[in-house]
């Protein structure tokens, strides 16, 4: 089965265990109800954030939602190189979940790959919480509110992910960067 449409029926059926009505769920998640019909349909991509921000408003994990499995760690976790829980979400990003084992984790942690001309088009997002960023690889271009700020390998950037915000590699080689939700 498509991988939006297993995640669409699990945001669904939370929702319905939560008694949270469509319109209520969306609306708490700043989003419209018609798109968020279209998520649970598996007609529309959710951004990890929104699915993280799903799981905080309904007590359960983001690796539930993404995987149908509850993570079952509580003292640690290694996730060895290369091992991430890949995550669908949006085509020109490639994540993988870091710590999709441990169990009731306070922070999402991915490592994040995009080539290079697949987001030329600068999409801004915003959600509840912070986000952290560190350049690994590549040049990335972090677009803030209505600020710009150029992040090479090694820099890092952390914000209130509630402004508007987007990312977009520069040059023509692939970026590589770890991401922290909080």
């Amino acid at each position: 089965m498509d991988h939006k449409k297993l995640i669409g029926e699990r945001i669904k059926a939370l929702r319905e265990d939560c008694e949270l009505s469509l319109e209520t769920l969306a609306e708490k998640l700043c989003v419209s109800a018609e798109f968020l019909n279209r998520v649970e349909e598996g007609a529309a991509e959710v951004s990890v954030s929104v699915l993280h921000q799903i799981g905080r408003i309904c007590g359960v994990d983001l690796t539930t939602l993404l995987t149908g499995e509850s993570p079952r760690l509580h003292s640690f976790t290694v996730t060895p190189a290369g091992k991430g829980v890949d995550v669908h979400r949006r085509a020109e990003y490639a994540y993988q979940s870091l710590a999709a084992n441990f169990a009731g984790r306070k922070a999402e942690p991915f490592l994040v790959t995009v080539p290079p001309g697949k987001n030329k088009e600068v999409k801004k997002y915003h959600h509840d919480g912070q986000e952290f960023n560190y350049v690994l690889k590549g040049e990335i271009r972090f677009f803030i509110g209505e600020h710009e700020a150029l992040l090479k390998e090694g820099d890092s950037i952390y914000f209130d992910s509630a402004q508007d915000h987007a990312m977009q590699v520069v040059g023509d080689e692939p970026a590589l960067f770890l991401a922290v939700i909080l």
